[in-house]
């Protein structure tokens, strides 16, 4: 079986579905999206208040004043922030006043602490404010019945803001995906363990798991399992319990030791297909379990299984917490140095981009072999090059996924 990229990821996203919303406390709600309409019960401010510390006072009372003609006003009263005390203005006098605390009854207008020589009993004042200077009007900023936030907003620090301002300690939004991924192949060992003769180290589950935890999800990162089948079968089973999400890499192409596939291809939910893609053309993808978990089984070269997280799975993830748009977005840029791509193939070229008053510019890092990991370190972001173009030449525009910024 044979797909383009296209074809294969809708198939992907026309099988996962989001997933469904449910409240959270609103520091488990930053990054999600909010899955309900917010009205506000109540204005901001909820009443005139202090924009300054000051003195709350009649204008009025201030005319005429100045550096060489203060105004000396009693002050017959104190309120802080968080108290309302049951003080009245009257002409000729005034109120010590801090930031946030109520108006007092009578005042029009405060006088920043600036402007006075700061004085407990009575104060000297040397300029007069305009009529409500300084002070907060009830409902200015919302009003009770106001809708603040919409369904299908993604909860930001600035929305968490109002969201804590308007007295809302939970709401409804699409969780983070539990995301399980492993490793196969009894060729691998733990970083930091001693290596023998032919074994290397896991670096696909780290990749996997901190590809997927930056993209949203909550990830259990199993480590390795080796090539035997029924233990491949078993752990799989055993996650299921705890995953929206499955990842595997390792054991998909057409090897003897190709487990992964052999195991899951009897169960009848999950294909194989080669993707008309460079790197990652063996892919697999289906559900498992009563629940329809989706897994998605990548290639096990490094750079492969990176580059097939990023067309494939982070677009399901981003469905699955329904946030828009599912792919990344893409910029144009001019590229630095020329290369040649397979005909009939979608092209991922790891690539070191740059942006300055001209535009985006980029250039090639490392070679194209998928197992050339220190290249992917060095690079920000991926050439897309499509399946009818053969040659890029230095200069020319092309589209590139910038691997370091959010989408949506």
């Amino acid at each position: 079986m044979r797909r383009s990229v296209d074809e294969h990821l809708e198939e992907i996203l026309g099988r996962v579905q989001a997933l469904p919303p449910f409240e959270q406390p609103l520091m488990e709600a930053l990054g999600l999206v909010l899955c309900e309409d917010i009205v506000s019960g109540v204005s901001l401010p909820g009443f005139d208040n202090s924009a300054m510390d000051g003195y709350a006072v009649q204008a009025t009372d201030l005319a005429g004043a100045s550096q060489d003609e203060p105004v000396t006003l009693p002050v017959v009263g104190e309120i802080a922030a968080g108290r309302s005390e049951p003080i009245v203005v009257t002409p000729g006098t005034c109120v010590r006043i801090m930031t946030g605390a109520p108006m007092p009854r009578g005042a029009d207008s405060v006088v920043p602490v600036e402007w006075t020589d700061g004085g407990a009993a009575q104060v000297r004042i040397a300029r007069q404010p305009a009529l409500g200077a300084s002070v907060r009007r009830a409902g200015e900023d919302l009003r009770a019945g106001d809708q603040v936030l919409d369904r299908d907003t993604v909860l930001g620090p600035r929305q968490l803001a109002v969201l804590a301002a308007v007295g809302r300690a939970r709401v409804k939004v699409r969780p983070r995906p539990r995301v399980v991924v492993v490793s196969t192949g009894a060729e691998l060992r733990e970083p930091g363990t001693r290596l023998a003769e032919g074994q290397i180290y896991d670096s696909n589950s780290y990749t996997l798991a901190a590809a997927a935890r930056q993209a949203g999800a909550v990830v259990y990162r199993v480590g390795i399992v080796d090539d035997d089948p029924k233990r491949i079968m078993d752990t799989l089973s055993d996650q299921l319990v705890r995953a929206d999400l499955v990842i595997t890499s390792g054991g998909v192409s057409k090897g003897v030791y190709d487990v992964v596939k052999e195991v899951l291809t009897k169960l009848g939910t999950i294909d194989f297909p080669e993707v008309a893609m460079q790197p990652g053309k063996p892919q697999g993808f289906g559900v498992m379990g009563d629940d329809a978990v989706p897994i998605f089984t990548l290639p096990g070269n490094p750079v492969s299984a990176y580059v097939s997280f990023e067309v494939f799975v982070r677009p399901a993830l981003r469905k699955l917490m329904g946030r828009m748009p599912y792919r990344r977005r893409p910029v144009q840029a001019v590229v630095l140095d020329g290369f040649s791509s397979p005909a009939g193939k979608r092209q991922f070229v790891r690539a070191a981009a740059t942006s300055g008053d001209e535009g985006w510019m980029a250039s090639t890092v490392g070679g194209h072999g998928s197992h050339l990991l220190g290249g992917l370190s060095r690079s920000n972001a991926l050439i897309v090059v499509p399946e009818d173009v053969t040659a890029v030449r230095a200069g020319e525009q092309v589209e590139l996924w910038l691997l370091d910024e959010e989408t949506g």
